[in-house]
C-alpha cells in the first residue's frame, strides 16, 4: 500500500477522495468507486501503487496518438482499476475490480520502469490501457523521473480527474489521448457510471496548460450515433481549436456488448466526412483498415505528410513539424 495524494479529512475518520469527479467521501475501511484506494484509519491509500498488472512496449501510434513522436516506440503500463465501469470495456479483465483482493500486479518501482524504458529505446513513458488516474501516485512519481532522464510522459486516460490532480500532474505531461466517449450525459450516466461535463472540463484545461491532446471517440451503433449529438461533439472540438486530431473509432461486440454489432464502416466515414466539412482538419478512423482516414495530410497543399499501414508509420513529406511542399507548420510534438 502506498499512502494516496489528494484526500481531505472529514468527520469520525471519513475522508473525501480528491483524486477525480466522483469525489468519493468513504467511511473507515470502505473503498471508492474505483475500488483500489480505500480508507484506512482516516487515512486514503492507494492498494495498486507499484502492481504492474499489463507492461509493454508499443508503438505510439497504438494509443492512438498520430502528431506526436511518430514512428517511435512507448513503454506502456497499467495497474488494475478504473474509476468509470463501462458496460462496452475493452480491457475490461484490468479494468473492473471487484473486491481489493482481486488486486493483481507484479511489482515495479518508479525507477524500474524508467530503466526498462531506457533499455528498450523508448522515448516516452505511457499510462494507459486501464485509468491512470486510478494510478496516480505511481504514475506522477515516474513522471517526474522520466523528465529527469529525457523520457517524455502520455496519459491515454477517460479524462475523469479533478482540477487538483491535473495540476499536479500537469508539470510532466507531454500528451494525452482523451476518450470522449458520447456527446450526452446521460450516455456517460447510463454505460459508463460519470458524467460528461467534467471529461469536457479536463479536456479544455489540457489544451489551455499545453499539454499536447487528441481526442478518440468509440462509435456504438444506436447509443451514441445521432447525428445531431455528432455534430454538437464536433463543435466542441472546433470552439477548442480546429487542429485538435480527432479518432473516431469503430466498435466490435466486447464485454457486456456481446449482442451490440459492430459499427458500419460507412458510419465511421459518413462522420469523418461531416468533420471535415464542418473544419476539423485532422481526422483518423480506427479499426477500419483504411489508408485514407489513417495517413496524415497537409491541409493547405494536400501533401501527404505521414503514411501508416497498421503500426509501421513512414515520415514522407514532414520535417521538424513542417510540410516539405509548401512549408505549412503541422501541429503535435515531432522531436
Amino acid at each position: 500500500m502506498k499512502k494516496a495524494l489528494l484526500f481531505s479529512p472529514l468527520t469520525d475518520k471519513k475522508i473525501r477522495c480528491n483524486l477525480c469527479a466522483h469525489a468519493c467521501e468513504l467511511k473507515n475501511g470502505q473503498l471508492g468507486i474505483c475500488k483500489v484506494r480505500k480508507n484506512i484509519k482516516g487515512e486514503l491509500y492507494s492498494l495498486n501503487y507499484d502492481k504492474i498488472a499489463a507492461i509493454h512496449t508499443d508503438p505510439i501510434e497504438k494509443k492512438p496518438l498520430y502528431h506526436f513522436q511518430p514512428a517511435s516506440q512507448s513503454l506502456s503500463v497499467a495497474t488494475m482499476g478504473c474509476n468509470f465501469n463501462c458496460k462496452f470495456c475493452q480491457n475490461h479483465s484490468l479494468s473492473m475490480v471487484e473486491d481489493e483482493n482481486q488486486i493483481f500486479g507484479e511489482k515495479k518501482s518508479p525507477s524500474q520502469l524508467i530503466e526498462l524504458s531506457l533499455k528498450t529505446n523508448s522515448k516516452s513513458i505511457s499510462y494507459t490501457y486501464t485509468e491512470p488516474t486510478v494510478f496516480f501516485e505511481l504514475m506522477v512519481e515516474t513522471a517526474k523521473l522520466a523528465k529527469e532522464n529525457g523520457l517524455k510522459n502520455v496519459m491515454v486516460t477517460n479524462g475523469y480527474m479533478s482540477r487538483e490532480a491535473l495540476e499536479m500532474i500537469q508539470p510532466y505531461l507531454d500528451a494525452a489521448n482523451i476518450d470522449l466517449k458520447a456527446f450526452n450525459d446521460n450516455f456517460y450516466k447510463k454505460y459508463c457510471n460519470g458524467r460528461l461535463q467534467p471529461v469536457l472540463d479536463t479536456i479544455a484545461r489540457m489544451k489551455e496548460s499545453g499539454i499536447w491532446i487528441e481526442l478518440t471517440t468509440l462509435l456504438i451503433p444506436d447509443l451514441n450515433t445521432d447525428e445531431k449529438e455528432i455534430n454538437g461533439l464536433i463543435n466542441f472540438i472546433l470552439n477548442l481549436d480546429e487542429e485538435i486530431p480527432w479518432h473516431v473509432s469503430r466498435f466490435f461486440p466486447h464485454f457486456k456488448f456481446l449482442d451490440t454489432t459492430a459499427t458500419e464502416i460507412t458510419t465511421i466515414t459518413g462522420f469523418l466526412k461531416s468533420a471535415k466539412k464542418m473544419g476539423i482538419k485532422y481526422l483518423y478512423g480506427g479499426n477500419i483498415m483504411s489508408d485514407e482516414w489513417s495517413d496524415t495530410y497537409c491541409p493547405e497543399c494536400k501533401a501527404l505528410l505521414i503514411k501508416r499501414s497498421g503500426y509501421t508509420t513512414r515520415i514522407v513529406n514532414l520535417s521538424e513539424g513542417i510540410c516539405k511542399q509548401c512549408g505549412t507548420s503541422i501541429p503535435g510534438i515531432w522531436d
